[in-house]
């Protein structure tokens, strides 16, 4: 296939990336200057100056009602700005045509709903409609990009079922098997582990930083889980309230203070045993640290009666 760059990392991520395109080509720059929004006249995030790492995986993280999934719809284009403006490579988001920003931009948002009666193939193959031209049916090229993208999500035997039949973490994978397929640029993941088990999670992490490593692919996901996000994650966004409290590398944004500031919460911040990222450990009221400095209680006899 002449003029078109295979992929392939460690993990057998194999696909047809668009023709003529490189990895630095892919690298495009997402900006948010001054980006209020919120809903019916109710502001959640107040006014962001944010920028995104080209060709880098970040993780936006932070409390539940912080602004997390408002800011992922900002930078998506599926909420229009109170005021501000999302750029890539300095255009306004909102200036570009549909098929053209879905050419650089995908988005996985949370609890997506299928049409009615779509099979897990379909589906997959709908990622493919920004690069199809008008009444043009799909290609070879189309169909192998599909086949693998199913084949990477462990979708590949669910082809001919109804979406509507799968379970949560079956449908989840589908739709980042379609987002896959769709190949963009810069790809955006509201809670991807959402409904998965521990070890289809890591499967997932796993296949993003895959696609970012070795196609290219500038990666941004909300998490829940910050010791998740410190592994996979090169930049971590934290919020608060609607705002940034501190961004950067894993081990300078995940601090004991940090925690405290945007969750509430006292806590241990650890080296990760397997990969040496920062790792969160709860402090909670009964589990190993008394209640005012948090150091580890070894005698009982202090918090247990005789």
């Amino acid at each position: 296939m002449a003029g078109t760059e295979r992929t392939s990392g460690p993990g057998g991520l194999a696909g047809v990336t668009r023709a003529g395109v490189t990895r630095a080509a892919r690298a495009r720059e997402v900006r948010a200057e001054g980006l209020r929004l919120g809903y019916d006249g109710r502001t959640v995030v107040p006014g962001i100056e944010l920028r995104i790492p080209t060709g880098r995986v970040t993780a936006i993280v932070g409390a539940n009602g912080c602004g997390k999934s408002t800011l992922l719809r900002g930078l998506a284009r599926l909420l229009r700005p109170e005021a501000g403006r999302v750029l890539i490579d300095e255009t306004d988001v909102h200036g570009l045509a549909g098929r053209q920003l879905a050419r650089m931009l995908g988005i996985l948002p949370q609890q997506p709903v299928a049409p009615e009666g779509i099979t897990v193939a379909e589906l997959v193959s709908r990622g493919r409609h920004p690069h199809q031209a008008w009444f043009a049916g799909r290609s070879g090229r189309d169909d192998e990009i599909i086949a693998a993208a199913m084949e990477r999500t462990g979708c590949a035997q669910l082809a001919g079922r109804p979406v509507e039949e799968l379970s949560g973490g079956q449908r989840q994978r589908v739709w980042i098997a379609m987002a896959l397929a769709q190949d963009p640029d810069v790809l955006l993941l509201d809670e991807p582990t959402t409904f998965l088990d521990v070890a289809h999670q890591l499967d997932v992490l796993d296949l993003l930083t895959e696609l970012n490593r070795h196609v290219g692919t500038t990666v941004v996901m909300v998490l829940h889980d910050l010791n998740l996000a410190a592994r996979y994650a090169d930049h971590l966004v934290m919020m608060r309230a609607g705002e940034v409290l501190a961004e950067g590398a894993p081990d300078a944004v995940l601090t004991a203070e940090t925690v405290a500031e945007a969750f509430g919460l006292r806590a241990r911040i650890v080296p990760d045993p397997v990969c040496g990222s920062p790792m969160v450990v709860p402090i909670g009221r009964f589990h190993g640290a008394d209640a005012e400095d948090g150091s580890v209680v070894t005698d009982l006899s202090t918090v247990i009666p005789a």
